[in-house]
């Protein structure tokens, strides 16, 4: 069966990971060499957000160390990121010398058309300024879905909502230089309660047709590596582009659960500043689609991408309206989907 969605190979991928960790290792030595030990610590800077120097103090003020605007947001799985791809820069990270960095809290709203909408609950505590803990509830509703399956021939399943729980762990492996990317590797560990239920339920209790399209299992893992990297030249305000890759078996990140094949794919985002409080963003996201398709009813995944501006509302809060265009979702398009995503530091 032809699959639209591209993905990377496991020679790729190593091939691309060992070139670049030869090129970190040589572009450090040569500044180590050199004297060079900037870090740039853009989200914790607010003068890098009117183009200063990290080390350049505004005029009039104490040389002290100051707060810096509530970024970057969570992703719908609990990361810090965008919606649905990740920086490799951590969220709140706590001050030097502390262990404990502030918590942060976010929701996420998706509307994704023809009654179904996704909700993300989520929450991170970084420790130190290189470990990121965090958790996300997604919820997502499925419209008709249900009711296509009993329309099939097949029984229904309760309710119209399926759940997904995300545990991550995060570390930053290196920290961001003035010519080097921050590189931050991930685990994370997903349960979905409801799809074993529902397979049965669609089978009648005897037949598990999730099962027979690929779909076997209610938890997995994830492992990812991403890269981030602030450049000051590219635009007239400083922007941010990330990139990196994912180990998955997840079907729709989890929320039809996961079928035990693991692949190799790719996300990236770019993101900047409009004014002070604006900010834009952009990402794109490959999908795996490993399960057997059912025209109509369970259709192949497909890959996202998401456009967003948001609103610094002060350096506690930040809130962000997308769009998105996520292709086929089971049983119907998703595109032109409208978001709204909230974000509180304490």
């Amino acid at each position: 069966m032809f699959r639209r969605n591209c993905s990377l190979g496991l020679n790729q991928v190593f091939l691309c990971l060992t070139l670049l960790s030869a090129f970190f290792i040589t572009a450090g030595n040569s500044f180590a060499s050199e004297g060079h030990d900037v870090e740039i610590e853009f989200w914790k800077n607010p003068t890098l957000l009117v183009g200063m120097a990290p080390d350049e103090e505004p005029p009039g003020e104490a040389a002290e160390e100051k707060e810096g605007p509530c970024l970057p947001l969570h992703t719908i799985e609990g990361n810090g990121g965008h919606f649905s791809v990740m920086t490799a820069y951590l969220t709140n990270p706590a001050a030097k010398g502390e262990i404990f960095g502030d918590p942060s809290v976010g929701f996420i709203h998706v509307d994704l058309n023809h009654g179904k909408h996704l909700q993300a609950f989520t929450i991170t505590e970084t420790l130190w300024d290189c470990v990121e803990i965090g958790y996300a509830y997604d919820n997502l509703d499925v419209g008709d879905l249900f009711e296509d399956i009993e329309a099939a021939g097949l029984g229904r399943p309760e309710g119209h909502n399926v759940r997904l729980h995300n545990f991550n762990l995060r570390y930053m492996l290196l920290k961001e230089g003035d010519s080097m990317p921050a590189i931050t590797a991930g685990v994370h560990f997903k349960y979905n309660p409801d799809i074993r239920e529902i397979d049965s339920d669609s089978g009648f209790g005897v037949m598990r047709p999730f099962r027979a399209l690929g779909i076997k299992h209610a938890e997995g893992w994830d492992f990812t590596l991403m890269a981030s990297k602030m450049l000051t030249d590219l635009l007239p305000r400083p922007c941010i582009i990330s990139g990196g890759v994912r180990s998955t078996d997840a079907a729709h990140i989890g929320l039809l659960g996961f079928t035990g094949h693991r692949k190799i794919v790719a996300e990236a985002a770019i993101c900047g500043f409009i004014s002070d409080q604006i900010v834009y963003a952009a990402e794109y996201r490959q999908k795996p689609d490993q399960y057997d398709d059912v025209p109509g009813l369970l259709e192949p995944e497909d890959n996202w991408w998401a456009l967003a501006l948001g609103y610094i509302v002060n350096n506690d809060c930040s809130v962000a309206l997308g769009y998105g265009h996520f292709g086929q979702l089971v049983n119907h398009t998703a595109n032109r989907a409208l978001g709204l995503a909230v974000k509180y530091e304490f």
